[in-house]
Protein backbone atom coordinates (compact mmCIF):
# COMPACT_ATOMS: atom_id res chain seq x y z
CA UNK A 1 0.00 0.00 0.00
CA UNK A 2 1.16 3.49 -0.83
CA UNK A 3 0.20 4.76 2.62
CA UNK A 4 2.70 2.43 4.27
CA UNK A 5 5.54 4.48 2.83
CA UNK A 6 7.13 7.20 4.93
CA UNK A 7 6.29 10.76 3.98
CA UNK A 8 9.38 12.90 3.60
CA UNK A 9 9.76 15.58 6.27
CA UNK A 10 11.17 17.86 3.58
CA UNK A 11 8.00 17.45 1.53
CA UNK A 12 5.95 18.73 4.45
CA UNK A 13 8.36 21.56 5.18
CA UNK A 14 8.21 22.64 1.52
CA UNK A 15 4.44 22.84 1.82
CA UNK A 16 4.58 25.38 4.67
CA UNK A 17 7.98 26.99 4.08
CA UNK A 18 6.52 30.43 3.36
CA UNK A 19 4.50 30.48 6.57
CA UNK A 20 7.50 29.20 8.55
CA UNK A 21 9.66 31.99 7.14
CA UNK A 22 7.10 34.73 7.84
CA UNK A 23 6.40 33.60 11.41
CA UNK A 24 10.14 33.11 12.05
CA UNK A 25 10.91 36.66 10.93
CA UNK A 26 8.01 38.01 12.99
CA UNK A 27 9.06 36.06 16.12
CA UNK A 28 12.66 37.32 15.93
CA UNK A 29 11.59 40.89 15.14
CA UNK A 30 9.03 41.07 17.93
CA UNK A 31 11.53 39.51 20.35
CA UNK A 32 14.18 42.11 19.53
CA UNK A 33 11.68 44.98 19.64
CA UNK A 34 10.55 43.78 23.04
CA UNK A 35 13.98 44.77 24.35
CA UNK A 36 13.13 48.44 23.77
CA UNK A 37 11.76 50.20 26.89
CA UNK A 38 8.72 51.73 25.21
CA UNK A 39 7.82 48.41 23.58
CA UNK A 40 7.99 46.57 26.91
CA UNK A 41 5.09 48.66 28.20
CA UNK A 42 2.73 46.96 25.71
CA UNK A 43 1.20 44.02 27.52
CA UNK A 44 -1.91 41.86 27.22
CA UNK A 45 -3.42 39.46 29.72
CA UNK A 46 -2.41 35.91 28.76
CA UNK A 47 -6.11 34.98 28.81
CA UNK A 48 -6.70 36.83 25.53
CA UNK A 49 -4.24 34.87 23.34
CA UNK A 50 -5.22 31.71 25.27
CA UNK A 51 -8.88 32.28 24.38
CA UNK A 52 -8.03 32.91 20.73
CA UNK A 53 -5.77 29.85 20.69
CA UNK A 54 -8.64 27.74 22.01
CA UNK A 55 -10.90 29.00 19.22
CA UNK A 56 -8.24 28.18 16.61
CA UNK A 57 -7.83 24.70 18.11
CA UNK A 58 -11.55 23.99 17.86
CA UNK A 59 -11.70 25.16 14.24
CA UNK A 60 -8.65 23.07 13.35
CA UNK A 61 -10.13 20.02 15.08
CA UNK A 62 -13.29 20.34 12.96
CA UNK A 63 -11.27 20.92 9.79
CA UNK A 64 -9.05 17.91 10.41
CA UNK A 65 -12.03 15.72 11.24
CA UNK A 66 -13.82 16.66 8.02
CA UNK A 67 -10.69 16.13 5.94
CA UNK A 68 -10.09 12.71 7.44
CA UNK A 69 -13.74 11.81 6.80
CA UNK A 70 -13.32 12.66 3.10
CA UNK A 71 -10.08 10.67 2.92
CA UNK A 72 -11.62 7.64 4.63
CA UNK A 73 -14.74 7.76 2.47
CA UNK A 74 -12.55 7.66 -0.65
CA UNK A 75 -10.72 4.62 0.69
CA UNK A 76 -14.03 2.93 1.59
CA UNK A 77 -15.44 3.55 -1.88
CA UNK A 78 -12.38 2.00 -3.51
CA UNK A 79 -12.64 -0.96 -1.16
CA UNK A 80 -16.17 -1.46 -2.50
CA UNK A 81 -14.84 -1.22 -6.07
CA UNK A 82 -12.34 -4.01 -5.33
CA UNK A 83 -15.07 -6.24 -3.92
CA UNK A 84 -17.60 -5.50 -6.67
CA UNK A 85 -15.01 -6.09 -9.40
CA UNK A 86 -14.22 -9.54 -8.04
CA UNK A 87 -17.90 -10.38 -7.57
CA UNK A 88 -18.82 -9.21 -11.07
CA UNK A 89 -16.23 -11.39 -12.78
CA UNK A 90 -16.97 -14.32 -10.47
CA UNK A 91 -20.66 -14.23 -11.44
CA UNK A 92 -19.80 -13.86 -15.13
CA UNK A 93 -17.67 -17.01 -14.88
CA UNK A 94 -20.45 -18.79 -13.02
CA UNK A 95 -23.26 -17.80 -15.39
CA UNK A 96 -21.46 -18.25 -18.72
CA UNK A 97 -21.13 -21.64 -20.38
CA UNK A 98 -17.68 -23.20 -20.71
CA UNK A 99 -17.53 -22.57 -24.45
CA UNK A 100 -18.11 -18.84 -23.90
CA UNK A 101 -14.60 -18.24 -22.64
CA UNK A 102 -14.14 -15.26 -24.99
CA UNK A 103 -17.13 -13.48 -23.46
CA UNK A 104 -15.72 -14.03 -19.98
CA UNK A 105 -12.35 -12.61 -21.06
CA UNK A 106 -14.10 -9.59 -22.64
CA UNK A 107 -15.87 -8.72 -19.39
CA UNK A 108 -12.75 -9.37 -17.31
CA UNK A 109 -10.50 -7.18 -19.48
CA UNK A 110 -13.10 -4.42 -19.60
CA UNK A 111 -13.43 -4.39 -15.82
CA UNK A 112 -9.66 -4.19 -15.39
CA UNK A 113 -9.43 -1.27 -17.80
CA UNK A 114 -12.32 0.45 -16.04
CA UNK A 115 -10.49 0.50 -12.70
CA UNK A 116 -7.35 2.01 -14.24
CA UNK A 117 -9.36 4.51 -16.30
CA UNK A 118 -11.34 5.64 -13.25
CA UNK A 119 -8.21 6.29 -11.18
CA UNK A 120 -6.48 8.17 -13.99
CA UNK A 121 -9.62 10.24 -14.70
CA UNK A 122 -9.96 11.22 -11.04
CA UNK A 123 -6.33 12.35 -10.99
CA UNK A 124 -6.83 14.18 -14.30
CA UNK A 125 -3.81 12.36 -15.74
CA UNK A 126 -3.38 11.28 -19.38
CA UNK A 127 -4.53 7.70 -19.83
CA UNK A 128 -1.82 5.08 -19.52
CA UNK A 129 -0.69 3.14 -22.56
CA UNK A 130 -2.72 0.11 -21.47
CA UNK A 131 -5.95 2.09 -21.15
CA UNK A 132 -5.42 4.13 -24.30
CA UNK A 133 -4.70 1.00 -26.36
CA UNK A 134 -7.96 -0.57 -25.17
CA UNK A 135 -9.95 2.60 -25.94
CA UNK A 136 -8.47 2.84 -29.44
CA UNK A 137 -8.98 -0.86 -30.11
CA UNK A 138 -12.66 -0.73 -29.14
CA UNK A 139 -13.25 2.80 -30.46
CA UNK A 140 -14.53 4.13 -27.14
CA UNK A 141 -14.82 7.90 -27.23
CA UNK A 142 -16.68 9.92 -24.61
CA UNK A 143 -16.32 12.82 -22.21
CA UNK A 144 -16.57 10.41 -19.28
CA UNK A 145 -14.55 7.36 -20.30
CA UNK A 146 -15.19 5.23 -17.17
CA UNK A 147 -18.94 5.74 -17.62
CA UNK A 148 -18.66 4.75 -21.29
CA UNK A 149 -16.85 1.55 -20.30
CA UNK A 150 -19.68 0.65 -17.91
CA UNK A 151 -22.10 1.29 -20.78
CA UNK A 152 -20.23 -1.41 -22.70
CA UNK A 153 -20.81 -3.78 -19.78
CA UNK A 154 -24.54 -3.07 -19.92
CA UNK A 155 -24.70 -3.34 -23.71
CA UNK A 156 -23.05 -6.75 -23.77
CA UNK A 157 -25.21 -8.02 -20.91
CA UNK A 158 -28.29 -6.95 -22.86
CA UNK A 159 -27.08 -8.81 -25.95
CA UNK A 160 -26.36 -11.99 -23.99
CA UNK A 161 -29.75 -11.81 -22.25
CA UNK A 162 -31.51 -11.31 -25.59
CA UNK A 163 -29.87 -14.46 -26.95
CA UNK A 164 -31.07 -16.39 -23.87
CA UNK A 165 -27.52 -16.67 -22.57
CA UNK A 166 -28.69 -15.31 -19.21
CA UNK A 167 -31.85 -15.80 -17.19
CA UNK A 168 -33.75 -12.75 -15.97
CA UNK A 169 -32.50 -13.34 -12.43
CA UNK A 170 -28.88 -13.64 -13.57
CA UNK A 171 -29.17 -10.47 -15.63
CA UNK A 172 -30.65 -8.65 -12.63
CA UNK A 173 -27.76 -9.74 -10.41
CA UNK A 174 -25.13 -8.57 -12.88
CA UNK A 175 -26.95 -5.31 -13.57
CA UNK A 176 -27.10 -4.69 -9.83
CA UNK A 177 -23.29 -4.94 -9.60
CA UNK A 178 -22.87 -2.60 -12.59
CA UNK A 179 -25.17 -0.18 -10.77
CA UNK A 180 -23.02 -0.40 -7.64
CA UNK A 181 -19.89 0.25 -9.69
CA UNK A 182 -21.60 3.30 -11.18
CA UNK A 183 -22.57 4.49 -7.68
CA UNK A 184 -18.96 4.14 -6.51
CA UNK A 185 -17.78 6.11 -9.53
CA UNK A 186 -20.30 8.85 -8.71
CA UNK A 187 -19.13 9.02 -5.10
CA UNK A 188 -15.54 9.42 -6.25
CA UNK A 189 -16.55 12.21 -8.64
CA UNK A 190 -18.47 13.94 -5.85
CA UNK A 191 -15.41 13.87 -3.58
CA UNK A 192 -13.21 15.09 -6.43
CA UNK A 193 -15.46 17.97 -7.48
CA UNK A 194 -16.71 19.15 -4.07
CA UNK A 195 -14.07 21.43 -2.62
CA UNK A 196 -13.79 22.43 1.02
CA UNK A 197 -15.24 25.96 1.50
CA UNK A 198 -12.51 28.49 0.81
CA UNK A 199 -13.98 30.93 3.34
CA UNK A 200 -13.32 28.44 6.14
CA UNK A 201 -9.63 28.22 5.23
CA UNK A 202 -9.36 32.02 5.07
CA UNK A 203 -10.96 32.34 8.51
CA UNK A 204 -8.58 29.79 10.06
CA UNK A 205 -5.55 31.49 8.48
CA UNK A 206 -6.62 34.94 9.72
CA UNK A 207 -7.16 33.68 13.26
CA UNK A 208 -3.77 31.92 13.29
CA UNK A 209 -1.97 35.09 12.17
CA UNK A 210 -3.89 37.24 14.67
CA UNK A 211 -2.99 34.74 17.38
CA UNK A 212 0.67 34.86 16.32
CA UNK A 213 0.59 38.66 16.39
CA UNK A 214 -0.81 39.06 19.92
CA UNK A 215 0.87 36.04 21.57
CA UNK A 216 4.21 37.81 22.33
CA UNK A 217 2.40 40.58 24.23
CA UNK A 218 0.99 38.03 26.68
CA UNK A 219 4.35 36.38 27.43
CA UNK A 220 6.96 37.19 30.03
CA UNK A 221 9.56 39.58 28.58
CA UNK A 222 12.38 38.43 30.85
CA UNK A 223 13.32 35.35 28.76
CA UNK A 224 14.01 36.56 25.22
CA UNK A 225 14.87 33.18 23.66
CA UNK A 226 11.89 31.46 25.30
CA UNK A 227 9.56 34.20 24.06
CA UNK A 228 10.88 33.89 20.48
CA UNK A 229 10.65 30.11 20.58
CA UNK A 230 7.04 30.09 21.81
CA UNK A 231 6.04 32.83 19.38
CA UNK A 232 7.46 30.70 16.57
CA UNK A 233 6.53 27.13 17.57
CA UNK A 234 2.88 27.52 18.59
CA UNK A 235 1.64 29.27 15.39
CA UNK A 236 3.77 26.96 13.21
CA UNK A 237 2.16 23.97 14.94
CA UNK A 238 -1.30 25.36 14.12
CA UNK A 239 -0.29 25.94 10.50
CA UNK A 240 1.16 22.42 10.23
CA UNK A 241 -2.10 20.92 11.48
CA UNK A 242 -4.10 23.03 9.04
CA UNK A 243 -1.82 22.04 6.15
CA UNK A 244 -2.20 18.38 7.06
CA UNK A 245 -5.97 18.69 6.79
CA UNK A 246 -5.63 20.43 3.41
CA UNK A 247 -3.46 17.59 2.09
CA UNK A 248 -5.94 14.95 3.33
CA UNK A 249 -9.07 16.66 2.05
CA UNK A 250 -8.26 15.88 -1.61
CA UNK A 251 -7.79 12.09 -1.79
CA UNK A 252 -7.46 12.01 -5.60
CA UNK A 253 -4.70 14.56 -6.17
CA UNK A 254 -1.80 12.12 -6.57
CA UNK A 255 -0.16 13.23 -3.34
CA UNK A 256 1.60 11.35 -0.53
CA UNK A 257 -1.66 10.59 1.34
CA UNK A 258 -3.61 9.95 -1.84
CA UNK A 259 -5.96 6.97 -2.13
CA UNK A 260 -3.69 4.30 -3.72
CA UNK A 261 -5.90 3.78 -6.77
CA UNK A 262 -3.16 2.45 -9.02
CA UNK A 263 -2.13 -0.08 -6.38
CA UNK A 264 -5.75 -1.14 -5.90
CA UNK A 265 -6.28 -1.40 -9.67
CA UNK A 266 -3.22 -3.66 -9.87
CA UNK A 267 -4.70 -5.84 -7.12
CA UNK A 268 -7.98 -6.08 -9.04
CA UNK A 269 -6.14 -6.97 -12.25
CA UNK A 270 -4.13 -9.73 -10.58
CA UNK A 271 -7.22 -11.19 -8.90
CA UNK A 272 -9.34 -11.10 -12.05
CA UNK A 273 -6.67 -12.63 -14.27
CA UNK A 274 -6.18 -15.43 -11.77
CA UNK A 275 -9.93 -16.01 -11.63
CA UNK A 276 -10.14 -16.31 -15.42
CA UNK A 277 -7.32 -18.84 -15.47
CA UNK A 278 -4.58 -16.76 -17.05
CA UNK A 279 -1.17 -18.30 -16.55
CA UNK A 280 0.98 -15.19 -16.98
CA UNK A 281 -0.40 -12.92 -14.30
CA UNK A 282 1.58 -9.64 -14.13
CA UNK A 283 3.29 -9.09 -10.77
CA UNK A 284 2.15 -6.21 -8.66
CA UNK A 285 4.46 -3.25 -9.09
CA UNK A 286 5.88 -1.71 -5.95
CA UNK A 287 5.67 2.07 -5.72
CA UNK A 288 9.11 3.62 -5.46
CA UNK A 289 7.96 7.16 -4.76
CA UNK A 290 5.22 8.95 -2.87
CA UNK A 291 3.26 9.45 -6.04
CA UNK A 292 1.56 6.82 -8.15
CA UNK A 293 1.67 7.39 -11.85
Amino acid sequence: MLLNKKISVWYFIREIKTQILLIGIFAIAIGLLDELPWFRRISLPLNIPALLGTAVSLLLAFRTSQSYERWWEARTVWGAIVNDSRTFVRLIIQFMRVEEDKIIKDFAERQIIWTYALGESLRKLPFSEKVQHYLDQHQIKAVNIPNAILDEHSRQLKEIAASKGLTDFQQMQLNDIVTRLCDSMGKCERLKNTVFPRSYSVLVHILIYVFAAILPFGLDDSQLLVEIAITFLVPVTFIAIEKTSIIMQDPFENGPVDTPMTSLAQTIEINIRQMTGEQNVPPKKENTSYYEM
